[in-house]
């Protein structure tokens, strides 16, 4: 296959794990008095990325069994400007820039691990695949609608039955690419990022026998976040007035940012009331998801992964020591 045909494979599943580093996740037990937003990964086609508030590290695993590193410096359009830092506006932001990495990181992977000649991720990559993730999600947003207005309802009731059935249709996507063989390494490496991170913020040894024996799942996953919007959607369109079908329509589509943004927020809230029963309560669905969208993975992933959140954190304490 093709790099592009790889990503259009991987695309929906990506944007789901690409999330991850818009949520960055925390510093360890013995730290957890200042909380950090410090390190989110992603799972690449045979390799991790693992991003921080300043830097970005790919792991890949060569076809030869080396494993090829790149790094760089990132900095969020968040920082520094107050209009883009503002609630809800910084996760529209933070969305875009991590789909932006996410996909620069799956075409990079795909160039190492298929040895193809590296070409360098351009806008005009970005605008194509960014437009399929529009359409997909407009599909998911817009399908659910047209199949409950057959049931007649009206108000939080319809808004209600509305997000069930595009849990199901979720659901059902992800059961379908959990069964499929080619995706099984990329879930395998997901659950490998998962690990490394989980091990990370337990204050734990960075080995892979040590890695190894810590959960696959973890609750700040992209997966999370999408559950997140779907609560959101129900209580959003329940508020939105019953104009014509076109209308409605329209605002499923036109009000995905917004949602997104709402959800960024609650996901921030999440973290730091992680203890509350009511956001262990929120997050349930999305740790069930996660067995679809993670496998376990294998030891030489798992070195990868830490390979990964190795790097990003030496080139984080590098930097605070400059």
């Amino acid at each position: 296959m093709k790099r592009l045909d790889l990503f259009v494979a991987y695309d929906m599943t990506d944007f789901i794990s690409s999330l991850a580093p818009v949520y960055p996740m925390t510093e360890p037990q013995g730290e957890r008095e200042e909380q950090s937003f410090a390190f989110g990964g992603q799972a690449l086609i045979e390799g991790v990325m693992m991003r921080s508030r300043s830097h970005l590290v790919m792991c890949v695993r060569r076809p030869d069994g080396e494993i090829a590193t790149h790094a760089q410096k990132v900095s969020s359009l968040t920082r520094g400007n107050r209009v883009l830092g503002l609630p809800v506006i910084r996760g529209v932001v933070a969305m875009l820039e991590a789909m932006y990495w996410g996909m620069k990181g799956i075409f990079h992977s795909a160039d190492v691990a298929l040895e193809e000649e590296q070409e360098e991720f351009g806008f005009s990559d970005y605008l194509l695949v960014l437009a399929l993730v529009v359409v997909i999600s407009s599909v998911f947003m817009v399908v659910p609608f047209v199949l409950t207005n057959y049931l007649h309802l009206e108000g939080f009731m319809f808004s209600l039955v509305e997000a069930l059935v595009r849990l199901a249709m979720f659901t059902g996507y992800l059961y379908a690419i959990s069964r499929w063989g080619e995706m099984r390494r990329v879930l395998q490496y997901h659950g490998a990022e998962h690990k490394a991170i989980n091990a990370y913020e337990a204050g734990a040894e960075m080995t892979v026998e040590e890695v190894a024996g810590y959960p696959r799942i973890h609750p700040r996953c992209g997966t999370s976040f999408l559950f997140i919007v779907v609560l959101i959607s129900v209580v959003v369109f329940s508020l939105i007035p019953s104009e014509s079908l076109v209308l409605r329509i329209a605002y499923r589509v036109l009000l995905i940012p917004v949602l997104a943004g709402l959800s960024f927020e609650v996901l921030r809230l999440s973290d730091k009331y992680r203890d509350s029963a009511i956001i262990r309560l929120m997050t349930v669905p999305g740790l069930a998801f996660q067995r679809l969208t993670t496998k376990e993975p294998e030891p030489d992933m798992i070195d990868v992964a830490i390979r990964a959140l190795d790097e990003v954190r030496r080139l984080e304490g590098a930097q605070g020591g400059e």
